[in-house]
């Protein structure tokens, strides 16, 4: 339905279905209080804008976050709370006499930045709410000041109800309030850096100096730190520094006389924008390109020498690199020190964040009796004895311990959390567990009292971490062979030598995906606390884009994280937030900065993608929202990407029915129109560890088992234009069938996610019965879940019924171009 700019009284009952003509939608902004109208000269100023066309009210052309509405004779900007404000502190004995003040006797309180007195008026003020207030103000400020207001003090404010004061009334309840406290502080503090494109020359130039050392024609620098985190601190950010492009997956090799980024179709336009000159995009995965960096690579390689760091490669794909690099009489070399290393001067340390324990309360289970089944996995290992051997297998042949070199599996394992990376409560560490030792390779600076209890409780010993390289050349635990995965880092096979270790699947990955009922209850506690943050938000975003303000991207996810961290259990964010208006929307992992967001418009569609870390659960949820009236294309790709996202969540399966096998029922709908996305459907997460969690996933072998949690997030991207994406988190469980055939064996989905979907893009003639009536529960079991926890919220609770009860679609354009408003 459309959405014109009105802003409608607090305590006015109003039809849902308003029908306004072309000529009224011009007065956007009516009178919000019509006890007012006594007033004569209110009458005429209320008269004089709602007729003719001459001072018909339109959006300022400008960008600026601070603009308003104006009128055509001369465009009028005010400030928002994305800016500070100057406004008077008022002692607490002046509440009385300042809520008695009338307007004509506050003039000087509401004149504009270049009076001596003024006042800016932010987000809950009311701004730009009736044109009255802007022909006074008008009248009154003859220019606009360019010096910056001094920092907000906030004042002592009683309600303006009581008052003769015109000025908007400020509901410390209703979650509009502007930023006091806390949350500003943090709002000013938060400094961006002007970002500019790296000039890498010199760089570059550091980095072949070296490779002629080492008579290298290629030096690959990856992404991953040691223990093949996706994620990274600021210390490991190796292919950033030396590159300038900041996505979260890529790999930069770097050639005698060239330099080349590769990376997925997720960050080609971010490459393009952040690459300097020395750069040449490589992008994987296009038509007729190369399948990843691997690919590339051996396709020019030829009689080369190839460099690169051992610790920053998986054992999987460096053998996987090696054999094919023979055929073409290339090979890996692997220098004593990492070149990025050598040559980044200003490098930062090592996080020296304290660990903290996860208590019984969110892990469900004691640290001991994982050790236990770790041990218990150990021993069913067979010996490693060779096909050609017939004796008995010998003491060296024996599987004796295994080495952990996963960050989010030691700490689970070890029911631990750190802040050693962004966004993911990991410590660096290894742990080696065999079966009668265990010991933890972490720094003693990281240890407190509390944590050296918990260690000690639990008989694991402990060294510094970088003496795991000393422990591995002496073989400290004797005689016998350690268990590594596939994504150990290739350094640590290089040091213990193949005679030493065996690579197999990782049992602790398996271990952890399968939550236990203390964990799923946590996450579902998580999820629900989540999705109220996340309804009072969209709350808030609506009704100030209704009121006329613009929004940028940067500030609608900064709102959000501040609903958030009012949470119980809050940590932090899960991942970067992920908020894009018009063709930033059209990149699956955009992320405004503060200096280069856009404005939320309303001709295309708004997607989030956000979610808090809870101490028991992490969250992931994408909602993509319309503040305008869509068009016909995006109203048929939206609602093909809702048929996907119901058709995952009302899938049901038999046992051994893997992710893989499954991703395509997200994509059917769209492959009906030739549509398509290009990133996984779906990838398992973590009870407040990382939000991207495997073994299992949509795009994996691996078979869904209760107590597996998984993503459901289909999506499409018109490239330049817009995009769109429905995420929600699923447990799996079983599901009673009406064959039951092989008895017990049929699984399903349960819903996590409790954010309604809106209903504004959805093209009902192209839904099945069985889908609108999914859509329809799905709101109505958001309202119920999220119903006594929003009761302190009254705009919020307003707008969950009414996404609850609303009608699917909007309706078309009436005889001379009138619509309806729902509301």
């Amino acid at each position: 339905m459309c959405f014109p700019f009105t802003n409608r009284s607090r305590t006015r009952e109003t039809s849902p279905l308003i029908v306004r003509t072309d000529s009224e939608k011009s007065d956007n902004y009516s009178n919000r209080s019509s006890q007012r109208s006594d007033n004569p000269s209110n009458r005429s100023k209320r008269s004089h804008h709602s007729t003719g066309s001459q001072n018909k009210l339109v959006r300022s052309g400008s960008y600026s976050p601070t603009q308003t509405l104006a009128s055509d004779i001369e465009k009028l900007s005010f400030d928002s709370d994305s800016e500070i404000y100057d406004v008077p502190t008022l002692a607490n004995e002046s509440r009385t006499k300042f809520s008695q003040v009338s307007r004509n006797d506050s003039k000087s309180a509401l004149t504009r930045v270049d009076s001596k007195k003024s006042t800016k008026w932010g987000y809950g003020w009311g701004l730009g709410k009736v044109k009255e207030r802007e022909r006074e103000m008008l009248e009154r400020s003859p220019s606009v000041s360019s010096e910056r207001p001094p920092l907000y003090k906030s004042p002592t404010r009683t309600s303006s109800r009581s008052s003769g004061s015109k000025r908007p009334p400020f509901y410390s309840n209703d979650s509009a309030s502007t930023l006091v406290g806390s949350a500003y502080e943090r709002k000013i503090n938060d400094v961006e850096s002007i970002k500019e494109k790296v000039d890498t020359a010199d760089r570059l130039e550091d980095i072949r100096k070296l490779m002629a050392k080492d008579q290298l024609d290629y030096y690959v620098v990856p992404s991953e730190d040691a223990h093949q985190s996706e994620y990274v601190a600021a210390s490991d950010k190796r292919r950033s520094w030396i590159s300038g492009f900041t996505g979260s997956a890529g790999q930069a090799i770097v050639s005698k006389t060239a330099a080349y980024l590769v990376t997925d179709s997720r960050y080609w336009l971010q490459a393009r924008d952040e690459l300097d000159s020395n750069w040449h995009l490589i992008p994987a995965g296009a038509v007729d390109g190369p399948k990843d960096w691997i690919d590339w690579l051996v396709d020019r390689a030829k009689d080369a020498k190839i460099g690169i760091d051992a610790r920053m490669i998986s054992h999987e794909k460096a053998t996987s690199l090696n054999t094919q690099l023979n055929n073409k009489n290339s090979k890996l070399i692997y220098p004593p020190q990492n070149f990025i290393d050598l040559a980044w001067k200003e490098k930062p340390l090592r996080s020296k964040e304290p660990v903290f324990i996860q208590s019984l309360e969110f892990t469900g289970r004691e640290a001991s009796t994982k050790i236990a089944e770790v041990r218990f996995w150990i021993q069913a290992q067979p010996p490693a004895v060779p096909s050609y051997s017939k004796g008995a297998p010998t003491p060296a042949q024996m599987h004796i311990g295994t080495l952990i070199t996963s960050l989010s599996s030691i700490a689970w394992l070890l029911n631990l959390r750190g802040s050693d990376i962004p966004f993911n409560p990991l410590f660096y560490a290894y742990l080696f567990i065999s079966l009668d030792r265990v010991i933890l390779f972490l720094d003693a600076v990281k240890l407190t009292d509390e944590v050296e209890d918990h260690l000690r409780a639990l008989n694991v010993e402990r060294k510094e971490y970088n003496d795991i390289w000393a422990f591995l050349r002496r073989r400290d635990w004797g005689e016998g062979k350690v268990l590594i995965s596939p994504e150990t880092s290739y350094a640590i096979s290089l040091m213990l030598t193949h005679f030493r270790y065996t690579v197999v699947p990782s049992s602790i990955d398996s271990m952890k995906a399968i939550k236990n009922d203390v964990e799923l209850e946590g996450l579902r506690r998580a999820y629900l606390r989540d999705g109220a943050a996340y309804v009072r938000w969209l709350a808030w975003l609506e009704y100030k884009i209704q009121q006329g303000y613009d929004i940028t991207e940067y500030e609608a996810a900064w709102r959000l994280t501040e609903y958030r961290r009012q949470n119980k259990h809050y940590w932090g964010l899960a991942y970067e937030n992920i908020s894009a208006s018009g063709p930033n929307a059209a990149l699956p992992h955009y992320s405004p900065t503060k200096s280069g967001a856009r404005m939320i418009d309303r001709d295309t569609p708004y997607l989030n993608d956000s979610g808090g870390q809870y101490r028991d659960g992490t969250c992931d949820t994408t909602r993509t929202i319309h503040f305008g009236r869509p068009s016909q294309d995006q109203s048929e790709a939206y609602t093909r990407v809702l048929q996907g996202h119901i058709a995952i969540d009302s899938a049901v399966f038999p046992e051994g029915t893997t992710g893989s096998q499954l991703d395509v029922l997200a994509r059917r709908a769209l492959w009906k129109d030739g549509l398509n996305y290009m990133h996984g459907t779906g990838h398992g997460f973590g009870s407040f560890l990382n939000v991207h969690e495997g073994p299992h996933g949509f795009s994996s072998s691996v078979p869904l088992v209760p107590g597996h949690v998984i993503t459901n997030e289909p999506g499409f991207y018109l490239e330049g234009r817009w995009g769109m994406r429905i995420e929600s988190a699923l447990a799996i469980r079983r599901v009673k069938t009406k064959g039951e055939f092989n008895g017990d064996v049929w699984l399903g989905f349960e819903r996590l996610t409790c954010v309604p979907i809106q209903t504004r893009m959805v093209k009902e003639s192209m839904l099945t019965k069985e889908e609108k009536q999914w859509l329809k529960d799905h709101n109505k079991k958001c309202l119920e879940r999220l119903e006594p926890l929003l009761k302190d919220d009254k705009r919020a609770l307003k707008w969950l019924k009414r996404e609850a009860d609303r009608g699917i679609g909007v309706a078309a354009p009436g005889p001379g171009g009138i619509t309806i408003d729902w509301d």
